[in-house]
Parts: structure tokens; C-alpha cells; sequence
């Protein structure tokens, strides 16, 4: 299946479970349907618990189409899931998976039709956006000259090394190539959001409620950035999933999300 945003952008997706409460997921800086095996799992396991439920390709990515000119930008995949949302009949849930958690809070705060929202281990800085901001100029320069294996290794800096090796290494190299200026709406969602998060504004802009999701053995910051949205959001609580490293097993998340959407 396919919609079209509003600029102009073509969006794949795949939907289970039609009929049921509408949630869209959002995928973080590496997602796409096609190598997210995890994700597509959790797409049947959320169907058969009676939700509606719409798993994308962001701009840029997998079997959506280019972005145009320039990095992919917030507004972009804030745009993609308008259009998903209105083909749900107006009204829906967002899931974020990390980096895509920041996307589902700008979402939240940009469209009406988003009604509650359930985020797994956003990695949000809780002292504002400037690490993020640095961030987000470097990715923009490496895919500005064209270069998008040196996008993903700055991008990935810090992370598990097997995360960029898996990438780099595997079957879908050219896949994540496609993929790799696109993660400056990753870099830029978790900037808007630490700055918001920081000056009060994200309180007065995401008021839907919110549960927040980490592991059961999640790293510390995931843990404090956590903690830090529930207290300055004024409808969140938080839940936890059994897992660790920034994993889960798709029907244990499952029975986590909904509940938070009962």
C-alpha cells in the first residue's frame, strides 16, 4: 500500500488488522520494513490484539520514495504520518522506536488527529539540543558531499559496533546507503525535542497522554531521558518491557502497548 503526503512524497506501508484502534508505527535512525523483521513481527502481534496498525517506510527509505533535494528533515516524516493518520480516518496512536519516539512527539504536537502516544527508550538529552544540534550539522555535511557510508559511521558513533557492521557488512549495504541522508530527521527530531524538553515548550505543545517505555535491563540514559519526559509531560506514565540493549521481544512489547492504549 501507498499514500502520498502533502509535498509531494510517496509512503509504502503495510497495514494489519484493519477495523481495529488505529496506531502508526515510527521507526528510529536505522528502521525500515524491510530488514525490520522485529518490527514486522510486532505488526501481527499488535493485529491480533485488535489494533489497526500501519508500519512505514519513512521518507527516503525501503519502498517510499525520495525526499528531493537535501537531508530528509522532521517536517517530512511529521508529514508522512499526517498522511497515515488520515488514511486511518483522521484520528490515531503513534508508536516511536527510539529516535522515532522524538518524530512521534513533534507529531503529537503538530497534528490534532494524534491521540495518545506510547515511546520506547528515546536517547532525548535532558540538558537541552546542542549535542544534538552538532549532531545533525554533521550528518548534513557528510550526505551534502555525497557520501553516505561516512553519514552512517558519524551517525552511528558511539553506538554497538555490530549495529553499523550489520549495515555495512550485510546483504542490505545498499539499502542503508539510500537510507543514510535520511537520518538527519533523526538528528533533528531528538534536537527539537531536548530543546523543548529543556524550555518548557514540549509540556504546552504534546498534552495527549503518554506512556514511556524502557527495558527491563535498559542503559542508564535511556532510563534518565525516560524519567525526564514523564516528569515534564502533564499526561505520561511510564511502563516497562521485559528486555535489554535497547530490545524486546515483539510479543512482550505487544501486551505492553496495548494496555497503555486500553
Amino acid at each position: 500500500m501507498d499514500v502520498t503526503t502533502e509535498d509531494g512524497v510517496r509512503i509504502a506501508y503495510d497495514r494489519e488488522g484493519a477495523g481495529g484502534r488505529p496506531l502508526v508505527l515510527v521507526g528510529g535512525l536505522g528502521q525500515m520494513r524491510a530488514t525490520d523483521e522485529a518490527t514486522r513481527t510486532l505488526t501481527s502481534e499488535l493485529a491480533a490484539r485488535g489494533l489497526d496498525v500501519v508500519h512505514h517506510d519513512r521518507p527516503g527509505r525501503g519502498d517510499s520514495g525520495d525526499v528531493g533535494a537535501g537531508p530528509a528533515t522532521l517536517a517530512g516524516a511529521v508529514a508522512a504520518i499526517r498522511a497515515l493518520v488520515d488514511e486511518l480516518g483522521g484520528r490515531a496512536a503513534l508508536y516511536g522506536s527510539s529516535s522515532g519516539g522524538a518524530i512521534a512527539l513533534a507529531a503529537a504536537a503538530a497534528l490534532p488527529g494524534v491521540d495518545r502516544l506510547v515511546l520506547w527508550e528515546v536517547p532525548l538529552a535532558t540538558d537541552g539540543g546542542a549535542e544534538a544540534w552538532a549532531w545533525h550539522a554533521g550528518i548534513v555535511e557528510r550526505a551534502a558531499a555525497g557520501d553516505p557510508e561516512a553519514v552512517l559511521r558519524f551517525a552511528t558513533e558511539g553506538m554497538p559496533p555490530e549495529w553499523l557492521e550489520g549495515m555495512l557488512g550485510g546483504p542490505d549495504r545498499e539499502r542503508y546507503l539510500r537510507l543514510a541522508p535520511t537520518v538527519a530527521a533523526d538528528a533533528e527530531a531528538l534536537a527539537w525535542a531536548a530543546d523543548a524538553l529543556a524550555d518548557g515548550s514540549l509540556a504546552r505543545t504534546v498534552t495527549v497522554p503518554t506512556t514511556v517505555l524502557t527495558g527491563s535491563e535498559a542503559w542508564p540514559f535511556f532510563v534518565e531521558a525516560a524519567d525526564a519526559l514523564v516528569a515534564a509531560l502533564p499526561d505520561a506514565s511510564r511502563a516497562e518491557v521485559p528486555g535489554s540493549a535497547h530490545g524486546w521481544a515483539p510479543a512482550d512489547l505487544a501486551d505492553v502497548v496495548v494496555a497503555a492504549l486500553d
